[in-house]
């Protein structure tokens, strides 16, 4: 199945912009999904198995690394990739 994710990060720190960027980069430069980045969220797209690795991954890390922090996720059992 594949599914799309519009994931938005707000760290709860002043230095915000670093830990966004970061966390960008490393959902840009995942092989297993296709991203795309505006400026209020990344939407993600791929196989459902794929993406939620990407996500879990990605949350665990950030939270590890960074702190309080929220992370909102919107989910759609379709890729909605535009284009």
């Amino acid at each position: 199945m594949k599914i799309s994710v519009e994931l938005s990060l707000y760290p709860l720190d002043d230095q915000f912009l670093p830990i966004i960027q970061d966390i960008v980069e490393r959902l840009m430069g995942d092989q297993r999904v296709e991203a795309i980045v505006n400026t209020m969220s990344t939407q993600i797209f791929g196989d459902f198995e794929s993406v939620m690795a990407v996500v879990n991954e990605t949350v665990e890390y950030s939270f590890n690394t960074y702190g309080k922090q929220v992370f909102v996720a919107k989910f759609l059992n379709s890729d909605v990739k535009p284009g």
